[in-house]
């Protein structure tokens, strides 16, 4: 038997699962390693770490699975984590994890730019993307910009470690380098125009379509993983766009929720809209001939796990008992308002620099209510995302959920009551892993196209249906939501710039 081998690396762990043709799991691993906080804003993790825990993971996963051959295999990861890396592959810095918001002043500059590629961007590139922290690196640290050989997303580093290769995910190069399928492809004159006019020769040569074959996997990588079999890497992509390919495939109307500690949607239409509340729309970032939308909020579940662990100081262990008591709390009575900008915002407002309140507080407060609030909060993020999907032309018919927001009941059923829309929330599997083994499928032939394989390896669903009861509470408090918003922009602005200084942080 010959498996397919699936490879998500999360802003925590990697985690990889070997799957049958059919879909079955057969073996599942999982491995963690450290986020270092250097600064308010920045986020680092060593991409050696990276490695290490692909390699545990895989070894944990193929073992259960009884070592089989592998016939292919696919890697996620999130997007615009970006690693420096010398000529021999080794990391020159610590990797800027997707959440490293470093680069405002980058992105800023990015806005004033005139060039037909950042149509496909909503006219900037998000403080996220690989480019701005490609500039930051540039304007902080020179010599390490200089003596960069490669940089690149997290993604494509794997895949290197894997074939020895440097074959760059269409998908990361469409979304997040600024690459124009359609037209002149990498935009070495934006480039320039962002004082990086060498970032080309820095990024992967090759840039390969999601699905193809990129290259076995190399004879060091299988002695240290313990494959076995052609193993054949197909090239993958970010983590959250690829799950639409778990769910049955892209339709127009189909959005992909996925929430764990940031929460992505994304959906595929036929013909591009333009709004400046959505990143993209990107030509045939997962299918040729479609446009991908990205919409997203940078802190969700992160924000409940600051609320209940950091600042409740509950352990990991005791959180489903506040979660309970949370959810028997009726909405509004405790007359908070959280707003969930911790890390800033993705869209629909692209402020890097918002950052996260906690409202109404008094001496009678009780944990229990902040956490309340919090997970509301969240919610009313997710809503301001998809209205501005719906007010910029995208459609939302059927919004399916995944991530971490399943094991949490509260976050989950306050969500479909605030959006007041039903939810299909994927059973079973994690989006990410099954979108891989899709991914595999179809690279090595053994599912026909990517759309037919999608087809095939679906997840089932069950649907969440919203509460009317709290309907009205509810949207006085996204209406409230949204005026502290506003109210506390300049604020926040002004916060996140030291005192003596004109450089955000």
């Amino acid at each position: 038997m010959t498996a397919l081998l699936a490879i998500d690396l999360g802003t925590e762990s990697a985690r990889v699962c070997v799957y049958a043709a059919d879909g079955a799991t057969l073996g599942r691993g999982e491995s963690g390693y450290p986020t270092v906080f250097p600064h308010p804003g920045w986020a680092e993790q060593d991409p050696e770490d990276w490695w290490r825990a692909v390699v545990s993971a895989v070894r944990a996963a193929l073992a259960e699975a009884g070592s089989p051959a592998v016939a292919g295999l696919a890697v996620a990861t999130t997007a615009s984590t970006v690693a420096v890396l010398d000529a021999a592959g080794r990391p020159l810095r610590p990797a800027l994890l997707w959440m490293d918001a470093r680069a405002s002043a980058e992105s800023e500059l990015t806005a004033a730019a005139d060039h037909p590629v950042l149509a496909y961007t909503g006219g900037a590139d998000a403080v996220e993307w690989l480019v701005p922290k490609a500039m930051w690196l540039a304007r902080n640290e020179p010599e390490t910009y200089r003596a960069a050989h490669r940089i690149t997303e997290a993604v494509d580093y794997l895949v290197w470690r894997l074939t020895g290769e440097w074959a760059g995910s269409r998908m990361n190069a469409v979304c997040k380098w600024n690459h124009d399928p359609l037209g002149a492809g990498l935009p070495d004159d934006l480039y320039a125009t962002f004082g990086v006019p060498d970032l080309r020769d820095k990024l992967p040569e090759r840039i390969v379509p999601v699905g193809d074959p990129v290259a076995p996997v190399g004879a060091a990588a299988r002695e240290e993983l313990g494959i076995h079999g052609e193993a054949v890497v197909c090239a993958g992509g970010i983590d959250a766009h690829l799950s639409l390919l778990a769910i049955g495939g892209a339709r127009t109307g189909l959005v992909s929720m996925v929430s764990g500690t940031s929460t992505a949607f994304i959906t595929e239409i036929g013909a591009p809209v333009f709004p400046p509340t959505i990143w993209g729309p990107y030509p045939d970032a997962l299918n040729a001939g479609r446009w991908l939308i990205e919409g997203g909020q940078v802190s969700s579940g992160s924000v409940l796990t600051w609320a209940g662990e950091a600042l409740l100081g509950r352990p990991r262990a005791e959180l489903p008992r506040l979660i309970a008591d949370a959810a028997a709390l009726p909405p509004g009575e405790h007359g908070l308002l959280v707003l969930d900008y911790f890390m800033g915002n993705r869209t629909p407002l692209r402020d890097p620099r918002l950052r996260g309140a906690v409202l109404g507080l008094t001496l009678a407060s009780r944990p229990v209510e902040i956490y309340r609030a919090a997970v509301e909060g969240v919610a009313y993020g997710t809503r301001q995302v998809l209205e501005s999907f719906v007010e910029g032309g995208v459609p939302v018919d059927e919004v399916y959920v995944s991530g971490g927001i399943r094991h949490n009941p509260l976050w989950l059923r306050t969500t479909a009551d605030v959006l007041g829309r039903p939810l299909r929330l994927v059973e079973g599997d994690n989006l990410t892993l099954r979108a891989c083994a899709v991914i595999a499928a179809a690279g090595t032939g053994q599912a026909g196209s990517l759309a037919e394989a999608a087809a095939g390896l679906a997840l089932p669903t069950r649907t969440v249906e919203p509460d009317g009861t709290h309907r009205e509470v509810y949207q006085r408090g996204y209406a409230d939501y949204r005026a502290a918003t506003a109210a506390t922009r300049d604020i926040a602005h002004r916060l996140t710039t030291p005192w003596g200084s004109e450089v955000p942080v």
